[in-house]
Order: C-alpha cells, then sequence, then structure tokens
C-alpha cells in the first residue's frame, strides 16, 4: 500500500491478491481494511457477479467504508478511485475504470455491478488469473474535510422505466438520484452502489404504498386531476441491473389506461379479457398509477412466459418474489395468478433435486464405465495367465534333469 498527498486528496494504492479464486462461493468477500485520510477503507467483490440477472456473469467490485457504522451521524467524504484487475502477464493490459463518489450514511460503498465479463476473467490465456491467483488494486484519493452532496455532480447509471412520449416534460426537484439513459448500443461499465442495488426494488415498492395511501385519501375525481398534474413521472422509479432482462423498447396504448411496453401488451390482453376485474379497479386510479400498475403486471408475465423451469435457480427465485409483492401493492384480485406463482416459486427444489439427481446419475455412468473398464482388462490378464502357463509347461518338458551335484568331467578314461 503506498500513500501520497495530492492537492487537498490524499491518495493510497491499495493491491488485493485473492488466492484460490475459482474456489470461492458466490456471496461477497471483503479485503482487508485500510486507511486513507482519516477513514478505513475495504475493497468488495463478488465472484460471481451481484447483478443477479439469469445467464449473465460478470465480476462485480466495489469500494466501501470499513467503518462507516461507527462514523459520527452526518459524516461523509468525497473520493476518486480506480479500481483495477491486474493483468499478471502483460500490466499494459489491465483493466482500470475510475469514477467518483461522495461516501455518506446512505451511499457508503460505490462501483461496479458488471466489470468485467467471468469468462475473460477466468480465460486462462488473458493472463487475468493465474494458478488461479486474482491480483485487484484499488487507488484512493480522499479528501480531508466533509463535503455536502450538492458540492459534486453524481449521477446515479441504471435502467428507468421509459416514461410516455406525451408525457415528456422536466420533471420537478425530487430526492431521487437522476438517471442517465446511454444512446449507445455497447454495454457500458457503470457506477453504482451495493446498498442501493439490494434497496432499488424495496424503494419502488415503498413509493407504490405512498401513492396508493395518498389516492384512497382523496375522492376519484381529485386523484386523477391532482397526480395527473404532478411533474413526477414514471421515470422516479430506478431499476437497478439486477432485475432479469426485461424489453425496453416503443410503448404503446393499451385500452387507453396508459401506455405499456409493446411486448406486455398481448400477454395484459388476453388475461384482461379472462379476468376484466383486472381493468374495473383500476378505472378510477390516475394515468400515472395505473402504467405503474399494469407495468407491474406485464413484467411478471413477460418472467412467466419467457422462463423455463431449469431457469429458475436461487436468484430467479427471489426475483419472482419481488415481483409479485411489487404487483400486490396495486390491489389487483389476483387470485387466478398466484397458484402460478408459488408454482413458479417452488420450481427451485425440483431444480435442485434435478441437479443432484444428474450428479448421481453422472457419477453412476463413471463407475460403470470403470467396471467394464476394469472386466476387459480382467479378460485380458486371464488370457495372458493361460498362455504363460501354457509356455512355462512347455518349458517343463523340454528341460532334461541333471545331477547339479556331480561333476562337470573332461571326458577321461579311468585307469585300472
Amino acid at each position: 500500500m503506498e500513500a501520497e498527498q495530492v492537492g487537498e486528496l490524499v491518495s493510497v494504492t491499495f493491491t488485493w491478491t485473492i488466492e484460490k479464486f475459482s474456489t470461492l462461493k458466490s456471496q461477497k468477500h471483503y479485503s482487508e481494511g485500510f486507511s486513507v485520510g482519516d477513514f478505513q477503507w475495504q475493497m468488495v467483490v463478488y465472484p460471481k457477479g451481484s447483478s443477479g440477472i439469469p445467464g449473465k456473469h460478470d465480476l462485480s467490485i466495489y469500494l466501501n467504508v470499513a467503518n462507516a457504522s461507527a462514523l459520527p451521524s452526518g459524516w461523509s467524504r468525497y473520493a476518486q478511485f480506480t479500481l483495477t484487475v491486474v493483468n499478471q502477464v502483460d500490466r499494459d493490459k489491465s483493466i482500470t475504470v475510475e469514477t467518483k463518489h461522495v461516501f455518506s450514511e446512505s451511499k457508503s460503498d460505490w462501483g461496479f455491478t458488471s466489470f468485467m465479463p467471468l469468462s475473460e476473467l477466468c480465460d486462462c490465456t488473458r493472463g487475468f488469473l493465474v494458478n488461479d491467483i486474482c491480483v485487484l488494486e484499488a487507488e484512493v484519493a480522499v479528501s480531508q474535510v466533509d463535503y455536502k452532496i450538492s458540492e459534486v455532480q453524481e449521477t446515479w447509471f441504471c435502467t428507468p422505466l421509459v416514461p410516455p412520449k406525451h408525457e415528456d416534460q422536466t420533471l420537478g426537484p425530487s430526492n431521487v438520484d437522476s438517471v442517465v439513459v446511454t444512446e449507445s448500443s455497447q454495454p457500458l461499465r457503470e457506477p453504482c452502489s451495493e446498498q442501493a442495488l439490494n434497496s432499488s426494488i424495496a424503494f419502488t415498492t415503498r413509493s407504490f404504498d405512498q401513492l396508493l395511501a395518498f389516492q384512497d385519501s382523496l375522492s376519484s375525481e381529485q386523484a386523477c386531476t391532482e397526480l395527473n398534474d404532478s411533474p413526477v413521472g414514471p421515470s422516479i422509479i430506478k431499476e437497478h441491473e439486477q432485475t432479469p432482462s426485461t424489453p425496453v423498447g416503443r410503448l404503446m396504448d393499451f385500452k387507453g389506461l396508459g401506455q405499456i411496453e409493446k411486448d406486455f401488451v398481448p400477454l395484459l390482453e388476453e388475461v384482461c379479457l379472462l379476468h376484466p376485474s383486472l381493468i374495473e379497479c383500476q378505472r378510477k386510479r390516475s394515468r400515472m398509477f395505473t402504467e405503474w400498475a399494469f407495468t407491474a403486471l406485464g413484467r411478471l408475465l413477460y418472467f412467466l412466459q419467457t422462463t423455463k423451469g431449469k431457469d429458475m435457480v436461487e436468484d430467479a427465485c427471489k426475483h419472482l418474489q419481488i415481483l409479485w409483492e411489487e404487483l400486490e401493492t396495486f390491489r389487483f384480485d389476483l387470485s387466478w395468478l398466484e397458484p402460478h406463482v408459488q408454482s413458479a416459486l417452488g420450481m427451485n427444489k425440483f431444480v435442485e433435486r434435478a441437479r443432484l439427481v444428474k450428479e448421481q446419475r453422472d457419477n453412476v455412468d463413471a463407475l460403470e464405465i470403470e467396471v467394464k473398464r476394469l472386466k476387459a482388462r480382467l479378460v485380458v490378464a486371464t488370457l495372458e495367465f493361460q498362455v504363460a502357463k501354457t509356455d512355462m509347461g512347455l518349458a517343463e518338458e523340454s528341460c532334461v534333469e541333471i545331477n547339479m551335484d556331480g561333476e562337470l568331467g573332461y571326458g577321461r578314461r579311468a585307469l585300472f
């Protein structure tokens, strides 16, 4: 660890060597703590990624304030830092990403959910993993004084719900971090908070609860008028990368109730035809609330339609549970849907059992192959034994007995 003074910032470079990397479990791992300024810091790594998206396998790395719980209320520190996965063969090919963040009580960590693909990290020809050793570095420059959040421009990078085109308007002040959507089709390493990753869905549900309480306190006509005039639009919802792939494309008008994702509309039309109460219970709600409600229903239906039973591993079950709890907030009559959701949630047990059965079957198959190999070897050894026994018998027959204790002699005649 190296420290130096950089203007008003104190800079430290910390190196973390992780041995037996491939044997690490999927949960997060912490480095040893290191001091920068008057704060203790540590690196956090998810060896199997923290996105929670089935089929998405990226390395996740964060920088964390190690002693956050012991710091006085209202603390904050501005930091500029880089996170690096060191290429142990060619240092110039190391992957380094730089970012900045104001660390505080509510945001005590910051980093990258998708730092680099695990396929690239674990490729032995790339040089990132040598002898099952992974080397990570953090170069951290920290201010010596508290910073106000407003003094440093920060951006929350995640995927928002796309607002309807007809509601494209300037949003008023909000306690929600700003959302930036890149136009590039290439995936980006986007900084985000690990704490926010775990709380973003809870925040969304809490917002829905507040909206429900607000609407219930008004008459139907007041709710529709006041909520539609509100400057707060659907973009206050923060959806994190933890959500499995959900289409974000063109919006379509759904029965005059709002703009919904195009891929959700056929599914919604089908279930609303079978269950008309889904539409009736939302007609007296505001347009914004209705869009949220049917978007939540569409997301869950899309998940059930596009996810196979074999994909219902632990992370997928957790995500489905979040979708279900979020949908219940909108007070739909979901008695018809609940059995299907519960069946899907229970699929994880069958997937686990199927995995165990497959392991046992593979073990039996391997032992069967070994038994066949040993039987074949026994047949060959038996034939070799019979041939050796026959050769020995022939050798014994051709051997003339000789008195080994007698003189060899040289052919002299006996004298009388």
